[in-house]
């Protein structure tokens, strides 16, 4: 059901906040993120904020378009209330959870209350996860006629065997027809993939991924699987029913990833993301990476306004009470220090193409930089032009270049 909700101080009932958000507001792009948390069946490596039927407890998904329209409604309310201007959406993101296990009509109307209530920008970006055997090709097209650009279909894996390992239900003779439906339908096509599942080899992996290629989407994810605590796979591991993934294997795998993208034509622009070109990668997510403004709805969502981040009662129970009751859905909420929203900055804008403006970084950071290009870790010739973008082997240590950045 999700790892805990973070520390922080409590929210205010009515969800106000504080005027420091409001500054250079209109120099952020701002989107929606919806959280749609039911899923058919538990995968066993997920720890995130999702529910299957016998865990809503009262809830009742039939009711939940209901309850986020009423989130959106409050939503544009508290941001006027706080001082921030009028901004359309850029992005909208239904997640989850599997968001298409509602009918398509309930995803629409939500869709539809972001528009009357914040505007859509003209090229705005809407795009929906979807599982493969849970959609059809007339759910496909009512959602593109409801105003949906994109379908990210959470393929995973092409092996039987490791779909299995992963608690997948779906069939992967199943995603060439899911793809051929979202592209008749007019959708722009993403499909997400894992790899370092126990048992996968690299033959497994280099076959999931000439199968995800072959079908040509305008954009690919591949992440590495965490084992969280508390989900059926870590329980797997430790009782020595599974072995534990392979930092060296998923290095493989990361590498042969990027080369047989790259061959196909695909450009890396973060660390997990490729794209056929700048028009197809995820605006939406490349909003979180650059420290823009979302409000996030739904249970366990997650928001961040000008520095203010905060999140929501966790069961859609919880969350359906307070929104019923008209109290925001907000539970708690950390307003960041010029610190903390430094460091987020260079961890954050460090995994995408584009960077960092080196003349950003504090003084130990960029004396740093030096001994990164002899570590083959940056890009020398970006570098020199100013910028500070990643080598294929500094994506695989990313995090080691961010903390040599930060204590330079």
């Amino acid at each position: 059901m999700g790892s805990a909700l973070p520390l922080g101080e409590p929210a205010p009932a009515d969800g106000l906040l504080p005027a420091t958000a409001a500054r250079g507001a209109l120099d952020r792009a701002f989107g929606v993120y919806i959280h749609v948390p039911f899923c058919r069946v538990r995968c066993g490596y997920c720890d995130f904020n999702t529910y299957t039927s016998g865990e809503l407890r009262g809830a009742r998904q039939s009711d939940y378009a209901g309850q986020a329209i009423g989130e959106i409604r409050m939503s544009r309310r508290v941001l006027e209330a706080s001082g921030l201007p009028e901004r359309a959406a850029q992005t909208v993101f239904f997640g989850g959870g599997t968001p298409t296990l509602l009918p398509a009509d309930d995803l629409v109307r939500m869709l539809d209350a972001v528009r009357q209530e914040f505007g859509l920008a003209g090229d705005a970006e809407v795009t929906t996860e979807a599982n493969p055997d849970s959609v059809g090709p007339a759910d496909l097209v009512r959602l593109a006629e409801g105003g949906f650009t994109r379908v990210s279909f959470g393929m995973q894996s092409a092996v039987p065997h490791v779909l299995a390992a992963l608690d997948r239900t779906h069939d992967p003779d199943r995603v060439p027809l899911v793809v051929a439906w979202a592209r008749d339908a007019g959708l722009d096509v993403s499909l997400d993939l894992i790899y370092g599942t126990p048992g996968e080899s690299l033959a497994d992996w280099r076959r999931s991924l000439e199968s995800a290629i072959a079908e040509h989407p305008d954009h690919l994810s591949a992440y590495a699987l965490i084992v969280e605590e508390g989900t059926k796979l870590a329980r797997q591991i430790r009782r020595g029913q599974l072995a534990e993934p392979s930092d060296d294997l998923e290095a493989d795998m990361y590498e042969l990833a990027d080369e047989l993208l790259a061959a196909a034509g695909y450009d890396w622009y973060e660390v997990s993301n490729w794209a056929t070109d700048a028009s197809h990668r995820s605006r939406h997510n490349l909003g979180y990476w650059r420290g823009d403004d979302w409000w996030g709805v739904g249970p366990g969502a997650h928001s961040h306004v000008g520095g203010v981040r905060w999140w929501n009662a966790k069961h859609p129970s919880a969350y359906a009470d307070r929104i019923d009751s008209g109290v925001s859905p907000a539970v708690g909420r950390e307003v960041l220090d010029a610190s903390t929203r430094e460091t987020e900055r260079v961890l954050l804008l460090t995994r995408i193409r584009e960077g960092i403006d080196l003349a950003s970084l504090h003084a130990g950071g960029r004396r740093a930089v030096a001994g990164l290009i002899a570590d083959e870790l940056v890009d020398a010739k970006a570098a020199l032009s100013g910028g500070l973008t990643l080598t294929r082997r500094g994506r695989l240590l990313a995090d080691a270049v961010v903390r040599r950045l930060l204590e330079g």
